[in-house]
């Protein structure tokens, strides 16, 4: 099972104490306080690790502490400072604040970085309280505690093209047909309870042309209150830079059907009903005549590009979907603003 979802207790590093100490040498006999500060505490780091594919590190160990600073001491010696913690995470990880729901961080880029917990400071010693009416002090400050928080992480995966589809359309059997990934394929509905990523080439494999294709549980009708797998689904599709709506050749209305699947996205976040959009007829291969990519009459599009027909099975029409796809990425990539736009290194491998 993938696992997306984690809570995690964090607790950054105390301070060291400053120390309280006075010079004792020969022939100084009124040695001043040299007593040093205590060393920081060590900060809770979140990191992105591109290799990372769920969360499952954190199914058992949930507890992260970072070391505290050392006391300080005589001669103006100050105590060393504790090593941040440095905890890996998948990319595509919202952090989350588990009391009070604040949003910390959303990392998406390899090797981001968040500090979710800072070190306390170390007290000073008394050196530090000498003054010309005060010169021999005997206090000094006690390091100070570091953050603790408790902490939910949920995963939302990177893809560049969510497969989106009421249950049994054919989804699993697509990305199986266009990926070497191997989703459980099923004559019964919500068989895909969990997503499943593939990577899909585009024409030939020394073009070097290709993107991941996510497969993601179905979709029904009132989602976005929590249906069926409702939010399960959803949020997993937010990353996916284009969808593609997958419609039953067989099915009785295909413009209700992209209605009903257009209205969850929407209801959920308005932002899902504006990303670039394909639709495809899929199981082309049981329609006795389904309509071809020069009649899409029957077949609304609306705000979204009409792709063909495609048969997972036989793999009729997968090449010209390939194609389509991959020049709707390449004009998303041209229109998106620089901070918005990832290489193609950045594309996550495939589980395969």
């Amino acid at each position: 099972m993938l696992a997306d979802r984690a809570r995690i207790h964090v607790i950054a590093g105390k301070g060291g104490d400053g120390s309280v100490s006075f010079r004792r040498e020969k022939y100084v006999p009124k040695g001043g306080p040299d007593g040093g500060d205590g060393g920081e505490g060590g900060s809770v780091v979140l990191a992105v690790n591109a290799h990372l594919r769920t969360l499952l590190d954190f199914q058992s160990k949930t507890r992260f502490k970072a070391p505290s600073g050392m006391n300080g001491s005589g001669n103006r010696k100050s105590g060393r400072s504790g090593e941040d913690l440095r905890i890996e995470i998948p990319a595509g990880t919202l952090v989350v604040d588990d009391e009070t729901g604040a949003t910390l961080a959303d990392l998406v880029l390899e090797g981001a970085t968040h500090v979710v917990a800072r070190g306390g400071r170390g007290g000073r010693g008394n050196a530090r309280f000498a003054t010309p009416t005060h010169q021999t002090p005997r206090e000094s400050e006690p390091g100070r505690a570091g953050e603790e928080r408790r902490l939910r992480l949920e995963l939302r995966l990177i893809a560049d093209v969510g497969l989106v589809g009421f249950p049994n359309v054919g989804k699993s059997t697509m990305l199986a047909r266009l990926s070497a990934a191997r989703p459980k394929i099923a004559d019964y509905p919500f068989t895909t309870l969990e997503p499943h990523l593939g990577l899909v080439r585009v024409g030939a494999e020394d073009e070097g042309r290709s993107f991941v294709m996510a497969d993601l549980p179905g979709l029904i009708e009132g989602a976005h209150q929590g249906k069926g797998l409702g939010h399960e689904f959803l949020k997993h599709i937010w990353r996916t830079r284009v969808l593609l709506f997958l419609i039953d050749s067989l099915s009785e209305d295909p413009r209700r059907d992209v209605a009903t699947l257009r209205h969850e996205l929407e209801a959920y976040n308005p932002e899902l009903g504006r990303k670039p959009a394909l639709i495809a007829l899929s199981r082309s291969d049981l329609a006795a005549s389904p309509p071809s990519i020069e009649d899409p009459s029957p077949f609304p599009t609306g705000s979204a590009t009409w792709a063909g027909s495609v048969s997972g099975v036989s793999g009729a029409g997968t090449q010209e979907l390939n194609e389509a796809i991959w020049n709707m990425l390449i004009m998303e990539t041209a229109a998106s603003t620089p901070e918005e736009k990832r290489s193609d290194d950045s594309v996550a491998e495939a589980k395969e």
